[in-house]
């Protein structure tokens, strides 16, 4: 029994002393730049995703910056901030005491200017009467009459026209809703003086019309001929994890912002109210399928203030290639430069790579 348990022993001893010398194989490829071991690894070409992953934010259907057309104090305010009004709802009632002087002083030359013309309208119609008579009333007469009469005429309609434009300038003292929304925004109070304004200046109210909201995503460049325009699109607000909601998307602008990307819309329903202006959105934007693009891994790609490149292995010598990236996965990045699938590059790249290094 001991001789059995000393056997078992020294081969237990024995296997144990040849793992632990036993070495690990090194399967990958590697070169010497200056004197320093790099892992080479080849660019591959994949089909992108069928979608791709992009934050959106939630903007009102319709939103309005409420200025006066006319200077004036504010008289009554019926609403405040988060009243709901409806399209034509009366919001703001404001005053100027100098239109109503205004409107007197029209009225008054309009009806001066109305007997002017039917005076001038008797005296030509008694000319023309008495003109029946053979010289009577001379031609030279009769034509200054009617000259009188049209020009007295064309005066009592202009001053006609003058009373209507102060009664449309009073009408503007009224400031009403132009859509069903919500007011987010009130800044005046009664007694308040107000004047029009430009985009810049301070609005009386700000309404917002929340019963449909627009889902704004930015697509960058290299993706806006890949988007599928006719499946659904998937997202997920930020604020409410753990629900999705599918929807087409609606409208796309067609041209490139400044920051080099095209402006997509989704309408959304705010059927129940919990959605707000400026809630951020993870939205999964599908893809046409059959698009590839070049893949490397993400510790491939160098970052610097000034640029991002990698590094190729080309006629034996190190090649900084600059790139811009695309959609980016948990170990490989999409990239766009001067690259070609399978071409070679390091894998840990760094920035202590210079162009031109040999590769041994």
């Amino acid at each position: 029994m001991k001789t059995k348990l000393i056997i078992i022993s020294l081969s237990a001893c024995f296997f144990a002393a040849c793992a632990g010398n036993q070495k690990p194989i090194d399967l990958t490829e590697g070169k010497t730049i200056n004197g320093k071991k790099y892992e080479l690894g080849t660019i591959t070409e994949k089909a992108l995703s069928s979608s791709a992953r992009l934050p959106g934010q939630l903007n009102p259907f319709n939103e309005v910056n409420l200025f006066p057309k006319v200077n004036g104090f504010v008289k009554q305010l019926y609403v405040d901030r988060g009243s709901i009004v409806k399209k034509g709802q009366l919001l703001v009632t404001l005053e100027a005491p100098e239109m109503e002087s205004q409107l007197q002083a029209a009225n008054s030359r309009y009806l001066q200017a109305q007997e002017n013309a039917e005076a001038s309208k008797e005296k030509y119609a008694r000319l023309k009467q008495a003109a029946q008579e053979p010289g009577s009333v001379s031609p030279l007469d009769l034509d200054n009459a009617t000259a009188k009469m049209k020009a007295d005429n064309a005066l009592a309609e202009s001053e006609k026209s003058n009373v209507e434009s102060v009664k449309t300038m009073q009408g503007y003292l009224h400031i009403y809703a132009p859509f069903d929304g919500m007011i987010v925004q009130r800044n005046i109070s009664p007694g308040a003086l107000v004047a029009p304004g430009k985009a810049t200046d301070q609005p009386m109210l700000v309404l917002q019309d929340i019963s449909k909201l627009r889902l704004e995503v930015a697509i960058p460049e290299d993706y806006v001929d890949k988007v599928d325009l006719k499946k659904n699109v998937v997202f997920m607000f930020n604020a409410m994890p753990g629900t999705e909601h599918t929807a087409k998307i609606s409208r796309w602008a067609n041209a490139l912002s400044s920051m080099r990307s095209e402006a997509i819309e989704i309408d959304v329903r705010n059927k129940n109210g919990q959605l707000i202006p400026g809630m951020y959105a993870e939205v999964k934007i599908p893809m046409l399928s059959g698009a590839k693009s070049l893949l490397v891994p993400n510790s491939a790609i160098v970052r610097s203030t000034e640029r991002e490149y990698v590094i190729a292995a080309r006629g034996g010598k190190a090649k900084l290639i600059d790139i811009k990236e695309g959609l980016a996965g948990n170990d490989s990045t999409e990239v766009f430069g001067a690259l070609t699938a399978n071409d070679q590059i390091i894998i840990k790249a760094s920035d202590e790579l210079k162009d031109g290094d040999q590769i041994k």
